[in-house]
Formats: structure tokens, sequence, C-alpha cells
């Protein structure tokens, strides 16, 4: 799809990409959904989420935005790297396309940063998106069988991927190679080498990895009080739509805890997807997303 591509500069004075696409005709987007805006994983990476946007369409919504966060890709090197900037330039974004309310649709670390937003502005929030996140738990509930299952899912490349980790520094095409081998196993398909096209695919065009962004906001999010967050979040009337793979080598008992704790929403388990449900099973996700906004109440709407 065309996108419009502009910057949008922060309280700061940070540029940050951004793009915007508009439903066609065809697609049948009536309005009635307000405008979504989308926020990728990492932290540290940049937006792979073209193909959710055109889904997005697809189940209704108007107009898709996405954006590089700070840092990342193709909006500017500048930190701070912390939660409360990541909202405050999520709420950037919003306000330079004139978004009164949007559906906000986050996916992994985006998914985190999706629901802080919600709990901060919530009347910003039509509805939450929650894709392949990892709940509101400690690390210490999931971590170990994440990395058990990620070790798995690399396979034959596991002695390349730790060689290439255990180095002080890469060349940006190690690098490269290094986060295919590693994304691959966020894919269910059990035919290896289509599981590695795939990864290839989300490294293309390869944009580097801010690495001190991400071990910023990891650790900050570690650091969290964790009791605090599971009450703002007991009160948090959004309606959230959560949506997972049921073979992600993320456990999916991990969002648990945020499920069991929002009082309004919805989960969605789709059952031969991995971390990104949208490559693998698009039309399940499509649906779950449309099937979730067509019953928004007319107050969200």
């Amino acid at each position: 799809m065309d996108a419009q591509r502009e910057y949008v500069k922060t309280d700061d004075g940070v540029r940050i990409w951004a793009a915007r696409t508009e439903s066609t005709p065809e697609q049948g987007a009536g309005g009635a959904v307000p405008g979504a805006v989308l926020c990728h994983g990492g932290p540290g990476l940049w937006d792979t989420l073209e193909d959710v946007a055109a889904l997005l369409h697809w189940a209704g919504a108007p107009s898709v935005h996405r954006w590089d966060q700070r840092g990342c890709g193709r909006s500017e090197r500048s930190g701070p790297y912390t939660v409360e900037r990541s909202v405050a330039d999520l709420d950037a974004v919003r306000g330079h396309f004139g978004l009164e309310r949007m559906v906000l649709v986050g996916h992994s670390w985006g998914a985190r940063l999706a629901l802080h937003y919600a709990l901060r502005r919530p009347e910003r929030v039509a509805a939450l998106v929650y894709v392949s996140g990892t709940g509101i738990d400690a690390d210490s509930t999931w971590k170990p069988d994440y990395e058990r299952n990620l070790r798995e899912g690399i396979g034959e490349g596991l002695a390349r991927w730790r060689e290439l980790g255990e180095r002080e520094s890469l060349a940006p095409a190690e690098e490269r190679e290094m986060c295919v081998l590693q994304w691959s196993a966020d894919f269910a398909d059990p035919d290896r080498t289509r599981a590695r096209a795939l990864a290839e695919r989300m490294a293309t065009p390869w944009r580097g990895v801010n690495f001190a962004a991400n071990k910023a906001l990891n650790t900050e999010l570690r650091a969290q009080d964790l009791a605090q967050l599971r009450a703002e979040c007991a009160a948090l009337t959004v309606p959230t739509l959560i949506v997972d793979g049921a073979r992600d080598i993320r456990p999916g008992a991990a969002v648990d805890s945020l499920a069991d704790v929002l009082p309004d929403a919805t989960r969605v388990v789709l059952r031969t997807a991995g971390h990104l449900p949208w490559a693998e099973d698009p039309a399940g996700f499509r649906d779950a997303v449309a099937g979730f906004l067509g019953v928004l109440p007319p107050a969200a709407r």
C-alpha cells in the first residue's frame, strides 16, 4: 500500500519517522472505527508492521499510522530511552496525525508500550490490541522457558548464534546474521527454511539494532513495581483484545497475568501461529481484530 511518509518532531526536538496509509473503498472501512497507531517490538528495533497495517484496513480501520521509535530505524538516534519518554513520543505521533482517539496496537515490547500509554492516557485510546506480549509478571516466571525454546528453535544455527553473541562488537552484516538466526525461532512453521526466509524478510532492509535503547528500557521494565502495575491494569476500562500464537516460544501462560486482571479483555489464541501471528495466520489475525472492533461500544468509536 502507498504510504505517506513524514517526520514527527517531539516536544524535545527529536525527529521521529512515521507513515500513514488510508483504506481503499474495496476494504470497506466505514469510518465508525478510529484510526490506528502501531507500536513495533524491540526495544531497539524498527517498524516491520506494514502487513499488520494492511490487515487492519481490512478489519475496518480507516487509517493506520506506523512509526520508528526514538533512536530506532529511520528516527533520530537520540535518547533518553525511558518508558515515560516512549509514551510521550507515541503521543506526539498521535497528535501529529490529528487523532483525538485511536485504536492502539502493540506487538511484543510494543504491546507493553501500548499498555503503558493506555494506563497514562486512557481518554486517547478507543481500544487496545495487545499482540504477543509477555504479561505483567516478573521475567523469572517465563524467561527460562523462553530461552530454552529459543535455543531449540534456532536449531542447527545455535553454535553460530552463540559465537556472534559472545563477540564484543559486530559488523552490520554479522549483527544482521545473528538477529536473523534468533528471529527464525519466532516462527512456528516446521519448515525451518521457510522460518529463516520470514526472518530474512523482517531484516530487509537492515536498519541496525539500537542496543543502548534495548538495554535501558529492559532494565527499567525489570525494576518496575509490579504490584502497582497490576493495580493500575485492574482499573483500566479501555476495551482490550489480547492476541497471541499458541506456538510462540514465549510461554502463553505469561500473558495470563494481564488477561486475568484487565476488567474488559478479550483473549484470542491462534493455534498455528508463533510470535508474529499475522505472518502465519493472517486470516485468523484479521478476523480476531475485525470481530473485536466490530463490537466496540459506541463510546469507543
